[in-house]
């Protein structure tokens, strides 16, 4: 059985100053974007062909504010040394600073970044499972 391809979707007020982040820092390409869609601008942003993409929307009139918690977090699980710290490396290129994790786990193996909305990535120097 093949995997199921996952969305992330969630809203900001502001797509703009998002995507410094998930496209340069991230290194994630704009796989599509819409304005006015029934009221909602939206942008997606991944890799072609990766079973996985992010989506961020904006409605007019809706009030988002930060993340309730810094431990929402998206985790990537880089296992190779190499791989890792290309992309820790390209974060901080796009001018991005490593955060202390609320939970100190994530700072063991992985490196924690936020975004403008206050949403949290790791990269773990580990593999999953």
């Amino acid at each position: 059985m093949r995997a199921p391809t996952l969305r992330v979707a969630r809203p900001t007020e502001n797509i703009a100053n998002l995507l410094p982040f998930y496209r340069d820092g991230l290194g994630l390409s704009v796989l599509y974007e819409f304005r006015d869609h029934d009221g909602f601008d939206g942008v997606m942003l991944g890799n072609p062909g990766a079973p996985y993409h992010f989506e961020f929307t904006r409605a007019a009139e809706h009030r988002v504010g930060r993340a309730p918690s810094q431990d929402n977090l998206l985790v990537f699980y880089l296992p190779e040394r190499p791989v890792w710290q290309a992309q820790v490396d390209q974060m901080r290129s796009a001018g991005f600073a490593p955060v202390a994790s609320l939970n100190p786990y994530w700072d063991r193996d992985g490196l924690t970044f936020e975004d403008p909305d206050g949403y949290r990535i790791v990269f773990q120097n580990a593999a999953w499972g």
